[in-house]
């Protein structure tokens, strides 16, 4: 697929007012999860909501915060990235904006229509 990256915003959820602009967040759609530097989401006043969630070989904290990309938003979990992790727009970010990657283009694209459950139908 290759790589790109976006920019993006990010703020906490109980005081939107506190912005911060990150300029290179890499789009990992590997990654459950997206990742910001410890420094910036305490900075936002994200509290570490989970403590020592477990990753493949490390473990980090997990806090709450409202992410913008182009336009859209959506709140979403976020890990506390130590010195030496990459920061990243995981997939579960890209759900919730409802944006996929066009691989072609490496950009974001709009995901379309989302899928709805309909309830059955009385015979």
């Amino acid at each position: 697929m290759g790589t790109f990256y976006v920019s993006c915003e990010i703020s906490s959820h109980l005081d939107r007012s506190k912005v911060v602009r990150l300029d290179k967040l890499l789009v990992d759609t590997g990654s459950e999860y997206t990742w910001v530097a410890e420094s910036v989401l305490k900075k936002l006043g994200i509290a570490a909501e989970k403590k020592d969630l477990a990753f493949q070989t490390i473990t980090r904290r997990v806090g709450f915060a409202v992410i913008r990309v182009e336009g859209i938003h959506t709140t979403d979990e976020v890990v506390f990235a130590q010195p030496g992790d990459l920061q990243l727009l995981g997939a579960r970010t890209l759900e919730g904006l409802n944006l996929r990657v066009d691989s072609r283009s490496k950009k974001l694209v709009a995901g379309g229509p989302l899928p709805v459950a309909q309830a059955p139908r009385n015979r």
